[in-house]
């Protein structure tokens, strides 16, 4: 699972890097799943969380989120990713 982090409109400070490494911990779980994370955060007036999930089966999902403080956006967003990845997971085994 490859990971990759984009910050718009401003720099990540090493805090906030660190933070979302820590976060993206979570769905380690999910490594054989994922083929990549596409990690994007933008800055203005308030924090922008985009993120696309592309499954190993050829399904994409796309999660967003906003908060006016970093860490709590950050939050909202990894429940987020959990909750799809599970979801998406779910699917794939009632398929089977």
């Amino acid at each position: 699972m490859d990971i990759t982090i984009n910050a718009v409109g401003f720099e990540l400070d090493k805090d906030q890097s660190d933070l979302i490494a820590k976060k993206l911990e979570r769905i380690k779980y999910a490594e054989d799943l994922l083929v990549d994370v596409l990690f994007r955060v933008k800055e203005d007036k308030k924090y922008i969380f985009d993120t696309t999930l592309n499954f190993r089966w050829g399904m994409t999902a796309h999660v967003s989120t906003e908060d006016y403080e970093f860490a709590s956006g950050l939050n909202k967003l990894t429940d987020m990713l959990d909750q799809k990845i599970k979801k998406e997971k779910d699917k794939i085994q009632q398929k089977t």
